[in-house]
């Protein structure tokens, strides 16, 4: 049996990814920010952006809202957060 509103919130969320990487880089460009919080500015920006997106798709706000989680997430590694000591800053 499937889920149609996860199909919709994966397949709108590997869409928005790219929008969220790009968003992601332009943070880590022109703000100095600890690079051990990239993943949390990942998920704000991706929610940003799928709460944005209402005109390009019907789904409910709670959907594009976890669409866009998601996509930060994806983007900014969560692999990486979860085993990997980042320490530092984005902008020298």
């Amino acid at each position: 049996m499937e889920n149609q509103n996860l199909s919709n919130v994966l397949a709108f969320a590997s869409l928005l990814s790219v929008f969220v990487l790009t968003g992601v880089q332009l943070v880590k460009v022109t703000v100095k920010v600890p690079k051990n919080i990239l993943p949390l500015i990942g998920v704000i920006v991706g929610m940003l952006i799928g709460a944005a997106a209402y005109p390009f798709t019907d789904m409910e706000l709670v959907l594009r809202l976890w669409a866009g989680a998601l996509a930060g997430l994806s983007a900014t590694g969560l692999f990486e957060l979860a085993f990997n000591n980042r320490n530092g800053n984005t902008k020298e």
